[in-house]
């Protein structure tokens, strides 16, 4: 747009009192003086001759007036005309009929949605920002929309092969005749081009169990995941049965990360920093024996004390010691489990701020907004395809062609 243009627009403005932004303003003046331009523009082509053009006199269809209509735009409501021809064949475009919001506030209530505000915080915050009067019924509406594309998106072809799929479960509220505690399932993989992809949600019916993981995976399977690399997850009991019945060469890590934070829920916070420092050497140590040494290190110092933490890694240990065996480069991944980590600290954000749901398909709609928004401009995925390009070659190298198979 011509600089010198905009500088007298705004002059102009100024000079008539008129405010930039707000109800009236030089910013809804425009946006309806657009919007009615490409309407008349996209009438003009749909008869074939321009406004006040002698073709269009007892030729067949021509203009029939103009029709009043309130829009929903990112400056607030603009009242804007819609030109009608007389067979009632035009079909406008860039505002469509029946269509009450344009497409930057359908994108605005969404991104709110997903960071966990309510309808009625939605409605809120657009009247006061934008002096727009929309329905809690209106909002709801349109965050229903999304789940059409989440049934497509559940059920996507998915690779043939992955090496690494995390598995985690998120508790969310969930008020059905009254409020108890349901687990919502998240199976997040990367690819062997070194990118996140979060596989599914589940919502499940009761704890977290390993009867409906074994579901999870098996339906994974079916999708196309012919084999897993490496699946890490928490210590929960039966699990690892059931990833590797589903994918029997698959190794299955338990989650330091569980492990760590699992161990402070059995100890008094004066004792936090020391029982990280002391089962530091466990997790770091260059060799499965090694790491038995130093574990019996803690035992000794902390067993009588704290019991609960040394049963909890001991019946955990089988799980545990498998990246021991593996380059440091796995060895970070598995210790870290920042791909998983991080996504759920965002879907928590999301849950905590709406508190309790009306039930499962709301809880699902939220935490699928809330992964849909993770990275709006892909700067994390490049971000991710440097940090992962390390481990992706010791996992070739470990497990032997496997990935590369994938990539075939």
């Amino acid at each position: 747009m011509d600089a010198e243009l905009v500088g007298r627009l705004v002059e102009q403005a100024r000079a008539a009192g008129l405010q930039l932004t707000g109800e009236g303003g030089l910013l809804q003046h425009l946006t309806k003086r657009v919007i009615e331009a490409a309407l008349d523009g996209e009438i003009t082509d749909h008869l074939g001759y321009e406004k006040h053009d002698p073709a269009g006199k007892d030729g067949g269809n021509s203009r029939n007036g103009v029709r009043a209509k309130t829009v929903l735009t990112d400056v607030g409501p603009v009242e804007i005309t819609v030109p009608r021809d007389r067979d009632g064949s035009f079909e406008p475009q860039i505002v469509k009929k029946r269509q009450r919001r344009l497409t930057g506030v359908e994108d605005m209530v969404l991104s709110l949605s997903a960071k966990g505000l309510t309808t009625g915080e939605i409605s809120a915050h657009l009247a006061e920002v934008y002096g727009a009067d929309v329905s809690r019924q209106t909002i709801s509406t349109i965050t229903d929309k999304v789940m059409d594309g989440m049934a497509e998106w559940q059920n996507r072809p998915l690779d043939r092969v992955y090496p690494v799929v995390f598995l985690d479960a998120i508790n969310v509220k969930i008020r059905d005749g009254k409020v108890a505690n349901r687990p919502i399932y998240v199976a997040l993989a990367v690819t062997v081009e070194g990118t996140r992809d979060i596989l599914g949600l589940w919502a499940g019916d009761g704890g977290e169990g390993a009867k409906f993981w074994f579901q999870v995976c098996t339906e994974l399977k079916n999708r196309g995941v012919e084999d897993v690399l490496m699946a890490v997850c928490d210590g929960l009991t039966g699990l690892p049965d059931a990833i590797n019945t589903v994918w029997p060469q698959t190794v299955v890590q338990t989650c330091v990360v569980h492990l760590l934070r699992n161990s402070f829920k059995y100890a008094g916070r004066q004792h936090y920093d020391a029982i990280a420092k002391a089962l530091k050497p466990v997790y770091t140590a260059p060799t499965e024996a090694a790491a038995e040494q130093r574990f019996l290190e803690f035992a000794e110092a902390w067993g009588e004390k704290y019991p609960a933490i040394v049963r909890l890694w001991t019946n955990a240990w089988a799980e545990f010691v498998p990246f021991l065996a593996f380059d440091a480069e796995i060895r970070k991944i598995v210790c870290s489990t920042n791909a998983i980590e991080s996504v759920n600290a965002r879907i928590r954000r999301a849950v905590r701020a709406r508190g309790h749901f009306p039930n499962e398909q709301a809880a699902l709609k939220c935490v699928y907004l809330a992964v849909m928004a993770l990275d709006p401009t892909g700067t994390g995925r490049r971000r991710w395809t440097i940090r992962w390009k390390p481990a992706l070659n010791a996992f070739d190298l470990a497990f032997e062609g496997r990935l590369s198979a994938g990539r075939n």
